[in-house]
């Protein structure tokens, strides 16, 4: 089998870093080169690394040549990252995904491309994690489960079984999702949160239980574009 493509890491902070880490010391990848927009470089040298353009990337490290892995936090609710993976795509790079040593992934578990699943995670059988997905450290996605494209979920989340996390949401810490809840797209779900029934689009729960609340207007910014 051919060894993989080295890679090039889309950002250029603390993410990135830990991409850089993780993908360095538990994969079968080499660390390239970062990349960031020209008026976001701030030194030329990251990890002992270049951090070049993405204007110039093409030119510099080939998609034919190189893979990328968007290495964004969760801004615009992943907007940002997802916006990124879209300029990757079009310039023909293949996405990377990294998925630690750590986790307990079962068999039949389908991951997409350019996610982020960090040590201690555990995804059941028969679960599905779509693209652009990040699981922070230590989660339960049970069985059955589908996180769509885009979602960030953060440290010690449990995601029961039948449940579905939609489109472009943000999980935060310690928050708990009951069995056969449908996350609706555009959710916000604050830290601790007990989400025992399906939620509606654009929403922010917390509490516990969980009930929506007024979205203020700086946390509006992270909902929409």
């Amino acid at each position: 089998m051919p060894s993989a493509k080295p890679l090039v890491i889309i950002g250029n902070g603390e993410i990135a870093e830990m991409a850089c880490e993780y993908f360095a010391y538990d994969s079968d990848r080499t660390v390239a080169a970062f990349a960031i927009g020209a008026e976001y470089i701030k030194e030329p040298t990251l990890h002992d690394r270049p951090v070049v353009a993405l204007e110039g990337l093409v030119q510099d490290y080939p998609p034919d040549a190189f893979d990328a892995f968007v290495a964004i936090g969760d801004g615009q609710l992943n907007r940002i990252r997802r916006r990124h993976v879209d300029l990757c795509r079009a310039a023909g790079y293949r996405l990377a995904s990294y998925v630690s040593s750590k986790a307990f992934v079962w068999r039949n578990v389908a991951i997409g491309e350019n996610c982020f699943i960090l040590e201690h995670n555990v995804l059941q059988p028969f679960t599905t994690i779509g693209d652009n997905v990040t699981l922070w450290s230590g989660n339960h996605i049970g069985h059955r489960s589908v996180i769509e494209d885009d979602v960030f979920i953060a440290s010690h989340v449990v995601v029961s079984g039948f449940c579905r996390i939609g489109a472009r949401s943000f999980v935060g810490v310690n928050a708990a999702i009951a069995h056969q809840v449908a996350i609706a797209e555009d959710n916000f779900i604050a830290m601790s949160a007990a989400v025992t029934k399906s939620t509606e689009p654009d929403g922010v729960y917390q509490g516990q239980p969980a009930e929506r609340r007024p979205i203020s207007a700086k946390r509006f910014c992270r909902v929409r574009d």
